[in-house]
């Protein structure tokens, strides 16, 4: 599956354009529950829809930021937006586009990053950095401006995690010399993880006293007496012999 450079340049800025229409409605869904008003909507849907990507091209220094020599970008932003705030969904059914398209932004945005920091010159390590960041920054920062805790420091199942995997996969496969798999693996990774982790609720420890919290955890954990029974179990029949 080895393609042009040419062609992969332009499946990425596709790709990027496409997380931003995402992640644009993202900020619209956002500001939908914040109650905020048509300016509200535009300037939480923009910083959301062009955020990650800018920080990504500011630590890359290869020039201003695309979304602002590219006049494709603002407007994809706004018409995120616009498309969040014009139409009225059910919360159930903004719930489940949410995490649709959550999965698919942490996809494009890890792939955009990892792909154009290859593309920069840099190495392995600084491709997947900038793959998470690019996944996770216009959320993060849309999450500050709003005064809440960015969904990436955890409570909103493997988020950060999800997107070093997709970077790291794009890494790998341009390194064997077939980027365009490596786009498709990081997508389907992207899709599948995440929906994965929101559905049965895998999350990282958040402590020492982190216990898992998937179905199969709490079945374990009511099927054992708790500790201090088992012990007292133990000495009263020591007791007995």
């Amino acid at each position: 599956m080895a393609a042009p450079i040419d062609t992969i340049d332009q499946v990425t800025r596709y790709l990027d354009l496409a997380g931003v229409l995402a992640c644009a409605m993202l900020g619209g869904a956002v500001s939908r529950s914040e109650g905020l008003d048509l300016f509200g909507f535009l300037v939480v849907g923009i910083v959301s829809g062009l955020g990650g990507g800018v920080l990504r091209d500011t630590l890359l220094q290869q020039g201003p930021p695309v979304a602002l020599t590219d006049y494709a970008y603002l407007p994809t932003a706004v018409a995120g937006t616009v498309i969040s705030f014009v139409i009225h969904l059910s919360e159930h059914a903004w719930d489940r586009l949410f995490t649709v398209l959550d999965a698919a932004v942490i996809g494009f945005w890890a792939v955009t990053g990892a792909q154009k920091t290859l593309a920069a010159g840099l190495g392995w390590l600084p491709a997947v950095l900038l793959g998470i960041t690019t996944a996770v920054g216009g959320g993060a920062t849309r999450d500050v401006l709003l005064r809440r805790v960015p969904a990436v420091f955890g409570g909103n199942g493997l988020y950060a995690t999800v997107a070093a995997v997709v970077a790291a996969t794009m890494v790998i496969c341009t390194y064997l010399g077939v980027p365009a798999l490596g786009i498709v693996l990081g997508i389907v990774c992207s899709l599948v993880l995440r929906l994965a982790a929101v559905r049965f609720g895998w999350n990282l420890p958040n402590g020492l006293n982190w216990q898992p919290h998937t179905r199969l955890a709490e079945a374990w954990r009511g099927t054992r007496p708790p500790r201090r029974r088992r012990i007292r179990r133990r000495r009263g029949t020591d007791r007995d012999n």
